[in-house]
């Protein structure tokens, strides 16, 4: 009980850089600890530039000049404590009467008791492959994923990343959205592509104790096959059938032959569905001011991460699409405007197989906004989409194309008709229970999904996806 509390205490004793702003004021005492970023030595003073992951901003340390200060360099990981100051240029800087440079072990006194915490190494060590000046290509920097959140860039964008994830929550959770942990092993492919990785035990052994008559070797331990979730929208819809308005944030896996910088083999989906929805352009309404909302939630909680994100990629921080309204278009309407300018796009048109993201671009700036397109030919879409009773060669589904990433969300009417479903050539022989879902108190719902890394980098400008999530996974990479 006694080491819990002195932990307890050693951390709330070290102010996070982040906080020192809106926490401290000059003549205050505190304690801060990060890595060396850079080091100015003039003749009674080394000013450090210190980092501790909490913000891209760097916070200035002047300690006096020694034989052991000295000794301190780039990337040392360093504990400093001492009085905040108002430096020259406005900002608070810290002058510090102890620093130590953090080694293996370090001692703290805490008031009658020692404690001995243990730190990673403090010292940079011969071979670290960042160098603390230097900037290095995103492709360097991915080669090295277990170090790259010591990149500015890097921490950065993790951490707008929490923001936008915190943003979602709070911004569904006071509409009374029912946040659901839609399962990652699954036996049906939602797409219906085929682009989907099979999961079974590694073990030979365990397949064979495990084996069942008229079931497949491999197929022992689940007595079918069973996938990675490329979608965890139809345990949602059988959720919300019961709960109402329901959403998932989750892992989502696509086996395709992708090197795309738009596309990941794992990522992360932000997928809702709503009850009682039966108008198409209701549930466009409903994107744009969510969409809307946490944007502006996101830039109130980390507008400076953000702009350094965005400088960074050299991307503007223009957003000009959060005042302006945005467009609706049927697929026939985009068709025709793609088709009359066909001359200025460098991919093929074919109006049987959607838009290229060329072609999504192009109906963006021509609109001069966030276009949703509306209504697509039925051998487009999935099956579990509403077929239009005026028209069944067209379905009730939307995309939403944005600047810069081209496709953002997917969406739809659901198909409320049981015997429609049933009926429907695609639908998959192992889904009785979604048609019964329909039988059984059925109602009209309809809903969205959201690729969460693609949303980050229309946010941040970041032109590949691979820089956007913490353990990026695409083709021939999957590292850690």
């Amino acid at each position: 009980m006694g080491a819990m509390f002195l932990i307890k205490r050693y951390y709330s004793s070290v102010q996070r850089i982040a906080q020192i702003a809106n926490a401290s004021k000059p003549g205050d005492t505190l304690q801060v600890q990060g890595w060396i970023k850079n080091v100015r030595r003039l003749k009674n003073n080394i000013f450090l530039d210190i980092n501790d992951g909490s913000t891209s901003d760097k916070f200035q340390l002047v300690v006096p000049r020694n034989l052991d200060t000295q000794q301190l360099t780039l990337g040392s990981v360093v504990s400093a404590v001492g009085r905040v100051q108002l430096a020259p240029n406005g900002h608070y800087e810290l002058h510090a009467d102890e620093v130590k440079a953090l080694g293996k072990y370090v001692d703290y006194i805490m008031h009658t008791a020692d404690i001995c915490i243990p730190t990673a190494e403090g010292h940079v060590q011969s071979g670290y492959p960042f160098s603390p000046k230097q900037k290095h290509p995103p492709e360097y920097v991915r080669e090295h994923l277990h170090l790259r959140s010591r990149v500015d860039y890097i921490a950065a964008q993790m951490r707008v990343r929490h923001k936008a994830q915190k943003a979602i929550h709070d911004y569904m959770d006071e509409l009374n959205f029912v946040q659901i942990n839609t399962p990652i092993l699954t036996t049906n492919d939602c797409e219906g592509a085929g682009e989907v990785f099979r999961v079974q035990p590694d073990s030979d052994r365990l397949l064979k104790q495990m084996a069942r008559p008229n079931v497949p070797p491999e197929q022992s331990y689940f007595d079918q096959k069973v996938f990675l979730s490329v979608s965890g929208q139809l345990h949602l819809e059988a959720m919300s059938y019961g709960l109402g308005n329901t959403y998932t944030f989750a892992p989502a896996f696509r086996a395709e032959n992708s090197k795309s910088p738009l596309h990941l083999a794992e990522f992360y989906m932000f997928e809702a569905e709503l009850v009682h929805m039966e108008q198409l352009d209701t549930l466009a309404a409903f994107i744009e001011r969510m969409l809307k909302d946490i944007t502006n939630r996101l830039l109130d909680s980390s507008a400076s991460d953000l702009h350094f994100c965005q400088h960074n990629a050299n991307a503007s921080s223009d957003m000009a699409w959060l005042q302006a309204p945005w467009k609706i278009l049927s697929y026939d309407e985009a068709m025709v405007l793609v088709v009359a300018n066909s001359d200025k796009l460098k991919s093929a048109v074919s109006p049987d197989e959607g838009f290229s993201k060329e072609q999504e671009l192009f109906l963006v700036a021509h609109c001069g906004a966030p276009v949703f397109v509306l209504n697509w030919p039925t051998q487009q879409k999935p099956f579990y989409m509403k077929i239009s009773r005026s028209d069944p060669q067209r379905v009730h589904a939307l995309d939403l194309l944005m600047p810069s990433v081209g496709e953002l969300c997917g969406g739809s009417l659901r198909e409320c008709d049981a015997e429609l479903l049933a009926a429907h050539p695609q639908l998959p022989k192992d889904l009785a229970w979604y048609v019964d879902l329909r039988k059984y108190g059925g109602l009209p719902t309809g809903g969205f999904g959201m690729g969460f890394e693609r949303y980050l980098q229309l946010l941040t400008g970041v032109k590949n996806i691979r820089d956007v999530i913490p353990y990026p996974r695409y083709p021939h990479s999957c590292k850690m």
